[in-house]
């Protein structure tokens, strides 16, 4: 047993410990018998296999491990297999395995599972394995239903000459309850910090009984979600954004075929009022989009350009928007959803995207590019945006000598799988960029309160893996068509579901207002979210008011005031 209270953060991170330990948070300490969560990810080939994670987690005690190899389809071809019995209906999963190939230089090799119910997951991990050396796949399920006896298969692609080879298998189970705990550790060490106050008098002696108001006064983290122009001029929308959110983007007013529908006529009114009303609010802002890779969705004119005219045109719009915007955004995302469409290289050549990301970084130095695509960390079915994938296009934009400082991820879900979803985030966290979830939103598939209990499961496990730095949602109002696919309220600002959902995190993930005296060390603490406090201070008729600044650190922040 061990205890995590001598844990850092660092060693939590990749720490498979099992057994009894105790969490110890100022004010708060909490026992804890079952296991910690690994984000262990590797993304580099290796010559030999790493330890399995958990020791194998249900493997630990069956050595040497067995493996099986079954016939997935009708050609007689065979992939290798893991045997799992007993599996728990909604239980988290989570697995990983070293993959090897031979046959082909490289392969998608697909996990997939088959429960005794018929039911089979078609993807529940994925890795672009190379030949010669072994590949990390990392992965996770929840199961509809119990199932006693399950197959978890690994099949490449259906070219029979491709052999699959595994090892250092490990599947680790989490009930509910262990999941959100271990959600809540993470919280409590990287979204918080611990701070001590201490008040003396003017000849540094301690004072004992002074009483202390702290009020948190602004987020850290950045939490918000897509406007568009239907927010100006409507003071309670825009009250209620305000109360809320701390960050926007613009749903569609800077997209090219908003800004310049027709060649030369360059309009930026709209998304120059929106952004006075967001730089008036204090709020930060991402700039979506400079590129959309979709040919539907450029301006009729830019398709009907090719060669030396398109390439004027994409200059300029680089050149017009950056030099508009220079450092207001925070972020842009240049070449939107460029791992599904090509419309750009496809008409100007492979370096395309290397160009946009050069030209946008030269413009607006400072302002962190973005790789922005959906069905990344939603699910592993889409071939197009494996998780590999799109590390591999970062990668190769970097060595193209491109400025790239951020992974966007959509996050438009349907039902979503916490397991796989951690699983993308721990190995996307190995390129060591900011991650954000962009446009986080639940299909419209599923009725209000199933998209918001959805909401919920995306938005916590989004805020407690330790490598998001921000969450935007996709859900900017509309009269008539209401929202893209998820409302938080009515036009008439009335909560929906979702919106109440939204309403119980941001209470849960803020400070608010505390009071307290000071103890017979003059000292008073508190465990605090990241952000910026107002502090008032009396000790009989004397009063001060302070201000404080809590960023990340795994100390104690120490804070002196004197009366």
């Amino acid at each position: 047993m061990q205890s995590m209270a001598f844990l850092s953060k660092k060693s939590m991170h990749k720490a498979p410990i099992l057994g009894f330990s105790v969490f110890l948070i100022p004010f708060l300490a909490f026992s804890y018998d079952g296991p910690l969560y690994d984000f262990t990810a590797y993304t580099e080939c290796k010559s030999v296999p790493e330890k399995p994670l958990y020791n194998g987690g249900i493997f630990k005690d069956q050595a040497p491990l067995t493996q099986h190899r079954i016939s997935t389809s009708s050609d007689g071809s065979y992939t290798p297999a893991l045997i799992l019995q007993n599996l728990a209906q909604n239980t988290m999963y989570c697995f990983s395995i070293w993959v090897k190939i031979q046959g082909a230089d490289s392969t998608l090799v697909t996990a997939s599972l088959m429960a005794n119910n018929n039911s089979t997951y078609d993807c529940v991990g994925t890795v672009l394995a190379k030949s010669g050396c072994w590949s990390f796949l990392k992965g996770g399920f929840i199961l509809d239903s119990p199932s006693s006896v399950s197959i978890l298969y690994f099949q490449g692609t259906t070219d029979k000459s491709i052999n699959v080879a595994i090892a250092s298998a490990s599947v680790q189970p989490f009930t509910e309850q262990q999941w959100r705990t271990n959600q809540q550790y993470i919280i409590n060490t990287e979204r918080k910090r611990a701070v001590t106050i201490h008040v003396s008098d003017s000849h540094g002696d301690r004072l004992q009984g002074a009483s202390i108001t702290i009020e948190q006064i602004s987020k850290d983290f950045p939490f918000g979600s897509a406007i568009a122009r239907t927010i100006l001029g409507n003071l309670p929308y825009q009250n209620w954004f305000v109360e809320r959110f701390n960050a926007a983007v613009f749903e569609n007013e800077l997209k090219w075929y908003a800004t310049e529908p027709e060649q030369g006529k360059v309009n930026y009114t709209i998304p120059d009022q929106m952004l006075e009303f967001v730089l008036a609010n204090q709020i930060v802002a991402r700039g979506h989009n400079i590129f959309w890779e979709d040919p539907k969705y450029n301006p009729a004119w830019v398709r009907d350009l090719t060669g030396p005219d398109l390439k004027s045109a994409v200059n300029f719009r680089i050149q017009s928007l950056m030099s508009k915007y220079k450092e207001e955004f925070i972020h842009w995302d240049v070449s939107n959803e460029m791992l599904h469409f090509d419309f750009y290289e496809e008409r100007l050549g492979p370096d395309a995207t290397l160009h946009f990301y050069k030209t946008a970084h030269e413009a607006d130095p400072l302002a962190s590019l973005f790789l922005n695509e959906f069905n990344v960390v939603e699910t592993c079915t889409d071939v197009s945006t494996t998780v590999d994938t799109y590390i591999d296009k970062i990668r190769e934009l970097e060595r193209g000598g491109s400025s790239m400082n951020g992974i966007g991820l959509e996050s438009h879900f349907s039902k979503p799988n916490l397991p796989l979803m951690r699983a993308i985030l721990d190995k996307l966290a190995t390129l060591k960029l900011p991650i954000w979830l962009t446009e986080v939103d639940i299909s419209n598939k599923f009725d209000k309160e199933t998209q918001a209990i959805y909401l919920e499961q995306v938005l916590r496990e989004g805020f407690s893996h330790p490598a998001v730095d921000g969450i935007m949602l996709w859900t900017a109002i509309h009269p008539n068509g209401g929202c893209y696919q998820m409302c938080l309220t009515d036009y008439n600002l009335q909560n929906l579901p979702a919106g109440d959902t939204v309403d119980k995190l941001l209470r849960e993930w803020e400070t608010g207002e505390g009071n307290g005296r000071t103890d017979d060390h003059g000292s008073y603490s508190f465990f605090g979210f990241l952000g910026e406090y107002k502090i008032m201070v009396q000790y009989g008729n004397r009063t001060t008011n302070s201000t404080l600044s809590l960023s990340q650190s795994d100390e104690t922040k120490h804070f002196n005031i004197q009366l």
